[in-house]
């Protein structure tokens, strides 16, 4: 698998890409199978549909890899927190955490209430060409932890950041919990057929460094070195956006550094690329022009050399209206100039 070779830096023959949020609304495709399933959550523990979407980018852009399509909150749905998805606003958790009794009523095992995930990646993995890896992955313990406690998406992340000043030993142990999960959980999507796994730590900017390596970073190399101790072939890739600042002081035991569009490719391969891959990093906004595609895939080919170390992406996920065929334009010019 290119992508898999990629990801331990060995020889390929051209520079492997795949997208963040591939299997999503600006797919058609996509949008019939989510009004056959009538809302997201029914679509994400539907063994069959979810599969059908997961292979859909594969498909139609020929990317070289699968993501496991799933959401990240799955893991605090199944520890017993009440889910709902508002239109315009997003996930909305109706009873948040944020004291010690909350904590203490969250079920410990959500990895064994996951079947449905563990079912979809088998279907992908007998449906999915030999040559094309499937990801699994993670939202951040920090991540899922900022919904768990704000109850929705949040602009300040006041309270959980009033908690970690306030009550760090609270948060310390909610961390643990999230993170236990988060370990069990990738272990059984392995065990299932997944090829590498991704962690995604989206919030990862709303905390200052200090904090950022004390309640996220930390957290992530325990994930990253625990899987790495059990499956040393399976590649883990971790994604902390918006921390372009602290990228002197990331270590850890994984194998692939996701860059953000807002960290540049060139400060990222001078700070991490000799001691990890780099995956990324086009703006997504690019992809509404061929031209400025072309040009945001010529700079970071031209910087990252199309040799072994980096893998190509969006610095973020795809946007819900871009247009399918500029995305199959941007697959396609990765292959070639990278061929060249």
């Amino acid at each position: 698998m290119v992508f898999i070779d990629a990801c331990f830096r060995k020889k390929t023959p051209y520079t492997p890409i795949w997208m963040m949020r591939q299997a999503g609304r600006y797919l058609p495709e996509y949008m019939q199978v989510r009004n056959k399933a009538g809302d997201f959550l029914t679509l994400c523990k539907n063994p069959q549909m979810a599969a059908e979407v997961t292979l859909q980018p594969v498909e139609i852009l020929d990317v070289d890899a699968a993501i496991l399509f799933s959401d990240i909150l799955v893991i605090p749905l199944e520890m017993g927190m009440e889910l709902r998805f508002e239109k315009g606003e997003g996930p909305v958790f109706n009873r948040p955490v944020q004291n010690w009794k909350d904590l203490d009523s969250l079920y410990e095992f959500p990895e064994e209430r996951l079947g449905y995930v563990y079912e979809t990646i088998k279907i992908v993995r007998e449906k999915l060409p030999k040559d094309k890896a499937l990801i699994g992955f993670s939202g951040a313990p920090w991540t899922l932890a900022t919904y768990m406690v704000e109850g929705r998406g949040s602009k300040t992340y006041a309270t959980i950041k009033k908690l970690i000043y306030t009550q760090p030993d609270f948060m310390h142990a909610l961390m643990i919990k999230i993170t236990e999960a988060i370990k069990a959980y990738l272990i059984k999507q392995i065990e299932a057929g997944v090829n590498a796994v991704q962690i995604f730590d989206s919030w990862a900017s709303a905390l200052e460094k200090e904090k950022f390596f004390e309640f996220s970073w930390e957290y992530l190399v325990d994930i990253a070195e625990f899987i790495k101790e059990r499956y040393p072939g399976i590649p883990v890739i971790l994604f902390p956006k918006g921390i372009a600042g602290y990228l002197d002081d990331i270590y850890g035991t994984f194998d692939v550094f996701g860059v953000d569009w807002g960290t540049p490719i060139d400060l990222a391969k001078a700070k991490l690329g000799s001691r990890y891959v780099l995956q990324g990093n086009m703006e997504p906004t690019r992809l509404y022009s061929k031209e400025a595609t072309k040009e945001g895939v010529e700079k970071i080919i031209a910087t990252m050399g199309a040799k072994p170390g980096h893998i190509f992406n969006l610095g973020h996920g795809m946007l819900p209206d871009l247009p399918v065929e500029n995305a199959k334009y941007l697959v396609e010019l990765v292959h070639d100039l990278s061929r060249r």
